[in-house]
């Protein structure tokens, strides 16, 4: 054999060889491949971007509610952003709604401004392929199994007509059974609060007439108005026994109310949420409960729904899920339990 045969020879050996290797090598890389583990579904929410509307800004409700959606999102590797009109409006929300859909976000939770207005721009959203979910609040009539408006996948929040019934039960338990009662609300068009009112006013009716209802008020989620409001109605009963505030707004304007009287203590006040100034006026006997929701429950299980929702387990999801309540008073005031539901603003 001559040496360039020989040559010749070797190459190509040496060319099968490196071929083979090559084979062996891409054979190794596909079979790891193949057994490794299938992408979880935090894996696969990785690429999706979830948005949290709120319904005003600067509001510890929802500071509270943004932070505990915000941090289950960090948790679950999905990119998280929110907004919030600066007032609770529906004008100033659908905008925000608008934008979340040209931004081609995956899922929207959203706590609506309005049970009614809100529908169409959160239609329009479901049509364009966005996942819905309630927070707090819902449109239509809140049932979206049997009701007319059904594209929301869930409502996440409190069962309201029981936390307005629980304040009443405790008021009429603090005025001794029988009074006058005002109720400082936001507006007939949200739906939880109205659901609160319904459950308040169920507990008075239980009474058959001991305790009475005097007025109910209005304040657009304005506590300057709810003071005003608030104030014109001690002015025109002097024998007021207590007030219902059905949110943080009306029920911070109608205790500035009380303080302005000096009727601290007098008059029993019941307050729907607990911002920290709320404690702060239950340490001071201006109001003598707070009943708070717990709106970083309804974040972080809007956020988990919506994960579940965008990796087709949507059969999994229940339409309703209540979080409940923590009644704080003078009593359990600093216990655990009643300082985790404080509503932190920073």
């Amino acid at each position: 054999m001559s040496n360039n045969d020989w040559w010749t020879q070797r190459l190509r050996r040496r060319e099968v060889l490196v071929g083979a290797t090559a084979i062996a090598s891409g054979a190794v890389l596909v079979s790891c491949n193949d057994a490794s583990p299938q992408p979880t579904t935090t894996q696969k929410a990785r690429r999706h971007t979830i948005a949290l509307v709120m319904g005003i800004q600067n509001d510890s409700f929802y500071i509270t509610m943004q932070k505990g959606a915000q941090a289950r999102a960090a948790e679950l590797g999905v990119t998280f952003i929110a907004d919030a009109p600066v007032k609770f409006d529906p004008a100033l929300q659908t905008p925000i709604v608008e934008k979340m859909v040209a931004q081609h976000v995956d899922a929207i939770l959203i706590a609506a401004c309005d049970k009614e207005v809100m529908i169409e721009p959160l239609k329009h959203a479901y049509d364009a392929g966005i996942k819905i979910i309630s927070l707090d609040t819902s449109i239509g009539d809140g049932d979206y199994v049997h009701g007319p408006v059904s594209f929301p996948l869930s409502y996440i929040g409190s069962n309201n007509f029981e936390g307005g019934k629980i304040a009443g039960n405790a008021l009429i338990k603090a005025i001794g059974g029988k009074g006058k009662i005002y109720i400082q609300n936001v507006k007939p068009s949200i739906s939880a609060v109205m659901l609160r009112e319904q459950g308040f006013r169920s507990a008075i009716e239980a009474t058959k007439g001991a305790v009475t209802v005097v007025a109910v008020d209005y304040n657009n989620s304005n506590s300057d108005t709810a003071t005003e409001q608030t104030a014109s109605i001690l002015q025109h009963v002097n024998d007021l026994s207590a007030i219902f505030g059905c949110n943080m707004p009306s029920a911070q304007g109608a205790a500035r109310a009380v303080k302005d009287a000096k009727k601290e203590g007098t008059i029993k006040v019941a307050a729907i949420d607990a911002p920290d100034n709320a404690i702060m006026d239950l340490r001071n006997g201006v109001i003598n409960m707070a009943i708070a929701q717990k709106p970083a429950e309804m974040g972080r299980i809007g956020v988990e729904y919506a994960i579940k929702a965008l990796s087709g387990e949507t059969s999994n999801l229940d339409k309703r899920v209540v979080t409940g309540f923590v009644i704080i008073d003078k009593n359990n005031i600093d216990t655990p339990q009643a300082q985790d539901a404080i509503y932190r603003s920073k």
